[in-house]
């Protein structure tokens, strides 16, 4: 910023991180705003990368650390449709256009995100009454909230998500509108969905975005199959295995412990694939091949609303495709189950459906005590001999049987 300042541009604070300071906590990035254009940016910082084609953006890098500096942006009007600013069906696909301070301002999405600290006198710049509502905890779009969401509709997924975080409310003007315009997400791109649906559960608010989500009719929007399922409640489930799935990541990100969106994925969708595989099984199609076919079927559906890559997908359909393979408890099945690389986030997922009432209490217990059993043990429950409870067994616990290389061991977290 004093660089910028040096080089005879203004150069502000902008957005979450001023938010945030102004609420004690400590932002995640910081923003900065400048009336420079990104080439001018560009000229000023020789570690500095443009990026964007829709905001033109420029990025610089401070070894590990990148600042993202933005060029004001104007109020524009029909006439500048065209060339730098381009709409589509009230939808902006590319702005570049720039302005003033105060017309940034106005062009912001919420008024607590429009707030600008000031290096010169160290103040904080308002032009939307952005303090105002950080101080009464109100969530309220700048200018006419139909019109802001139909320019961007992501914008209805970070109401939510800001609201959640900040412990605000959504002014009843942005809120009323949600339900209604929820369909507009589906013209969105379902990578750029991906990417929102990872900031609203993976951000320590999970159990509360999704109760939000629900509340305004979006998450249908996001996980069709599955908010189809959660409208055929039994007792409960399939809502509650939901439920304990994102609460349970809350806690480990609470706790500063590392997750695996792919899991995550699992949970959400797993009601879909189960009655897919359930339907095939109740044809003849032999429970193995059904839960295979159910989870490229559901994999390839989700994909067209949220496009994630392979690295979730093909862990999240391995996690599936293990469950029905935890019955088979005799032979040497269980020890080749054990060194499976997904095993213990299968197993992690087989508990959840225990506690949750989709799976036998028992047979969670079972492949409690198999993993923590000695070699003896481990022989004798395959074998279908009573052993002691608690996995402990009688004398000396041996140690566990040697697997191949590159094989995961059975303690290691599915959330790591």
């Amino acid at each position: 910023m004093y660089r910028l300042r040096k080089a005879g541009y203004q150069a502000y604070l902008v957005g979450g991180c001023v938010r945030d300071l102004q609420l004690g906590r400590e932002p995640k990035d910081f923003d900065v705003v400048t009336d420079a254009h990104p080439e001018q940016i560009k000229n000023v910082f020789r570690n500095c990368r443009l990026i964007g084609r829709r905001f033109r953006l420029a990025h610089v890098h401070f070894g590990r650390e990148i600042i993202e500096v933005a060029t004001f942006r104007a109020l524009a009007t029909e006439e500048d449709e065209g060339g730098d600013r381009v709409v589509e069906n009230g939808r902006i696909l590319r702005d570049n256009i720039y302005g003033t301070i105060e017309e940034d301002a106005w062009r912001r999405d919420f008024t607590v995100n429009a707030l600008y600290y000031n290096i010169q006198d160290f103040s904080v710049v308002d032009f939307v009454g952005g303090m105002d509502d950080h101080k009464a905890g109100t969530l309220r779009l700048i200018g006419d909230p139909e019109k802001r969401y139909h320019e961007d509709p992501v914008r209805m997924l970070r109401a939510v998500r800001f609201a959640t975080k900040l412990g605000f409310l959504i002014h009843p003007s942005c809120a009323e509108p949600l339900p209604r315009l929820a369909p507009l997400l589906g013209g969105i791109p379902a990578a750029r969905l991906y990417d929102e649906v990872v900031k609203l559960f993976l951000s320590g608010y999970a159990l509360q975005n999704f109760e939000q989500l629900r509340h305004y009719d979006l998450f249908h929007q996001l996980f069709p199959l599955t908010d189809e399922c959660l409208s055929l409640e039994d007792n409960a489930y399939p809502l509650t295995f939901v439920a304990k799935a994102l609460e349970n990541t809350d806690k480990r990100i609470a706790e500063d412990k590392p997750v695996a969106p792919y899991f995550l994925f699992a949970a959400l969708l797993w009601e879909p694939v189960r009655i897919q595989a359930e339907a095939a099984i109740a044809k003849g199609v032999h429970e193995i091949i059904a839960y295979q076919e159910a989870s490229a079927d559901v994999t390839d559906e989700q994909a067209d609303y949220t496009a994630y890559p392979r690295s979730i997908s093909q862990p999240m359909r391995d996690v599936w495709q293990l469950q029905p393979r935890f019955k088979a408890r005799n032979g040497g099945r269980p020890f080749r189950l054990l060194t499976h690389p997904r095993f213990r986030a299968a197993y992690d997922f087989l508990v959840l459906r225990a506690q949750t009432g989709s799976a036998e209490p028992e047979l969670a217990e079972w492949w409690t005590r198999f993993q923590a059993a000695g070699e003896a043990e481990q022989k004798a429950m395959a074998s279908g001999q009573k052993t002691g409870g608690g996995g402990g067994g009688a004398g000396k616990k041996r140690r566990p049987r040697r697997r191949g290389p590159g094989a995961r061991k059975p303690h290691d977290s599915a959330n790591s």
